[in-house]
């Protein structure tokens, strides 16, 4: 992939970023559903300018596709915060802690500082959660992994890496125990066998029997989850 450039046209708030694909054949325009983020492939040799009126052209798109995106919601005190599957109500608490009680989330900061601190927390969480999760199933099918890191990932939900290493994107402890369950599976399977064979799934379905359930959640609810902490 040669280097991004972005750029801009009229009636269209955010910018668009380019990037340049040897393999392509033609021009794409992209909105992403977890981000509202604009981006364009193009061939190696496509002229900028034809680029930007490409855009113009679609602009009536663009539009359309950013504004059905779904609305972020920023952290703040009073949200209601979707926290292993069930939504708490996010309330001032303890200085310097953060407390979890019958569907309240007491953070204990600041209105200015509670967007870094609930994010670090929910980062914290979900790293410890996936860990345990991790571990129990590499047990299970008699494999280790290296190392085990939280992102805050947009286009995939987890991955493993040939040197053994795990990789999750910290909104999944915003989910259901049980999709977050399916997720570590999902990428310690990857430890056995790098691929998406049936050898894989059944291993996959071994470890938790109801998998596909959790398949059709992310499918179909996943994309809400991109909602939170983020700023218009």
């Amino acid at each position: 992939m040669q280097p991004v450039t972005s750029l801009t046209i009229s009636g269209i708030d955010a910018p668009i970023t380019v990037r340049r694909r040897r393999s392509a054949k033609r021009v794409t325009l992209s909105v992403s559903r977890a981000t509202g983020e604009i981006g364009m492939t193009l061939p190696s040799k496509f002229r900028l300018d034809d680029a930007m009126r490409f855009a113009e052209a679609n602009r009536e798109w663009l539009t359309a596709r950013i504004e059905s995106a779904p609305r972020p919601v920023p952290f703040e005190f009073g949200m209601m915060l979707p926290y292993r599957g069930r939504y708490h109500r996010v309330h001032p608490g303890k200085r310097h802690r953060v407390e979890v009680e019958r569907g309240v989330i007491r953070v204990g900061c600041d209105v200015e500082m509670l967007s870094g601190m609930l994010d670090r927390w929910l980062k914290r969480e979900a790293r410890a959660v996936l860990l345990e999760r991790s571990e129990i199933h590499a047990r299970t099918l008699g494999v280790s992994f290296n190392r085990l890191s939280v992102r805050d990932t947009k286009s995939r939900w987890g991955s493993c890496s040939s040197a053994g290493a795990l990789s999750y994107s910290w909104r999944v402890i915003l989910a259901p125990e049980g999709a977050l369950d399916y997720l570590a599976a999902h990428e310690v399977s990857h430890l056995v066998e790098m691929n998406h064979s049936p050898d894989f799934w059944a291993l996959v379905e071994k470890l938790v029997p109801d998998y596909r359930q959790w398949m059709d959640w992310f499918r179909t609810e996943g994309l809400e989850l991109h909602r939170y902490g983020r700023e218009d």
